[in-house]
């Protein structure tokens, strides 16, 4: 499916990537170590074999370490089986491993003045660790539950003949062969029963590696839209090696924009879909097409009084669009930190972004951030489910975006 030239790219960054490796999995080794010997001076009075067993238990930790390790970035894509059973339990370990030492250790402080260090950090190091258990199984299942969000996007430049227009988005999918086929499947149906004029992929459509194409063909290969189906590039495309992810996409019938435009008819009216680059191909290098943002170079082909929306994958892109009156533009990237809290307007991604989840309005210019239509890493999505959103564009006097249907 990808080309020598695109296989060029990961096989080029291949070798310094792989000594870099090994100093990333010494550092993350020596950082274990000391999480499991806080651990450990807390629980192993209480632990049959003590101290053995604690070293046990820390030697059985670093076991996905060296798969990742081994794996993790290279020019070959790893299997399924070794992104379950060796990426998976890395990322989960290192998420409990510091909860847990950081509470040993704040219980082993707090309780010393009264003689019970050992008690009150094995309460607070336990505590954590159930609490992280529950919480990673609610993640599992949010990350499992699609939600189909339906909005209307009022737009005072829209002409009135293209009233109705529907989109879908989908974004950050993130395909790989470790990607539950249900959930995909699950994406498919959502779509194909929105019945949608035009179907956009905002970026991030494989994982990390050239032959996650492969399993992305088969779950959207079969994928229309009478205005067909159009995809931008994300960050994690750029890493893949987007020469290879390019030609995949186009071997599947999609369209591929990158800082360029195309412009459709819909009802006897001319309209533009644009497709910006990504940040990211700004330092990485990307094989022939560069794929650094240019938003005049994506804009200039449209004509002053014709209508358009724009697909940038990283809303950072948005406030320069937003200076050129982009009348919508359409964004993923940011998963809402895959941990939000709706009611409260916050995600994780919050503290890194400013439009990081939901819609924003400058002027007459509008963003919608889709949350992601699947995960990165581990399947933990909390208070942001998945999402497949459906568009549809209506002529307004003011710009707005609603939601059309609870």
């Amino acid at each position: 499916m990808a080309s020598s030239e695109a296989n060029s790219v990961p096989q080029r960054r291949a070798r310094p990537q792989r000594l870099n490796r090994r100093k990333i999995a010494s550092i993350v080794m020596a950082w274990m170590a000391l999480c499991w010997l806080i651990i450990g001076s807390v629980f192993y009075s209480i632990i049959p074999g003590g101290w053995f067993s604690i070293i046990g238990l820390m030697l059985l930790s670093y076991i996905p370490l060296l798969f990742v390790a081994r794996s993790f970035g290279g020019p070959v894509a790893p299997s399924a089986h070794l992104r379950l059973w060796g990426f998976r339990p890395f990322w989960y370990s290192q998420l409990l491993l510091p909860l847990m030492a950081m509470g040993g250790l704040v219980g082993l402080i707090i309780g010393l003045p009264f003689h019970s260090s050992g008690i009150v950090g094995r309460s607070l190091a336990g505590g954590i660790g159930l609490l992280y258990l529950a919480g990673i199984g609610l993640a599992y299942f949010g990350s499992r539950r699609l939600a189909v969000r339906e909005l209307t996007a009022n737009l005072p430049q829209l002409p009135n003949e293209l009233a109705g227009l529907k989109i879908v988005q989908i974004s950050d999918t993130h395909v790989g062969p470790h990607t539950s086929r249900r959930h995909l499947r699950n994406v498919v149906e959502a779509i194909e029963a929105a019945k949608p004029d035009l179907i956009v992929m905002t970026g991030d459509q494989v994982d990390d590696y050239v032959d996650d194409v492969k399993p992305f063909a088969a779950a959207f290969g079969q994928l229309s839209a009478p205005l067909g189906v159009v995809a931008i590039a994300g960050n994690h495309d750029v890493y893949a090696g987007w020469d290879g992810v390019r030609a995949g996409l186009e071997q599947m019938g999609i369209k591929v924009l990158v800082n360029q435009a195309t412009a459709f008819n819909y009802r006897g009216v001319r309209w533009w879909l644009a497709g910006t680059g990504d940040p990211a191909g700004t330092y990485v290098a990307t094989g022939r097409e560069p794929v650094a943002p240019d938003i005049a170079k994506t804009l200039a082909n449209i004509p002053a009084n014709d209508f358009y929306v724009v697909l940038a994958h990283n809303p950072a892109l948005w406030p320069a669009l937003a200076e050129r009156n982009v009348p919508l533009t359409l964004s993923g990237h940011t998963h809402y930190g895959q941990f939000a809290i709706p009611k409260l307007g916050w995600s994780m991604a919050s503290a890194f972004l400013e439009h990081s989840m939901g819609h924003y309005q400058v002027a007459q210019s509008l963003l919608y951030i889709n949350p992601g239509t699947n995960y990165w890493g581990i399947p933990f999505r909390l208070g942001t489910k998945p999402e497949v959103t459906v568009i549809t564009l209506q002529p307004s006097p003011t710009a707005t975006i609603s939601e059309s249907k609870a």
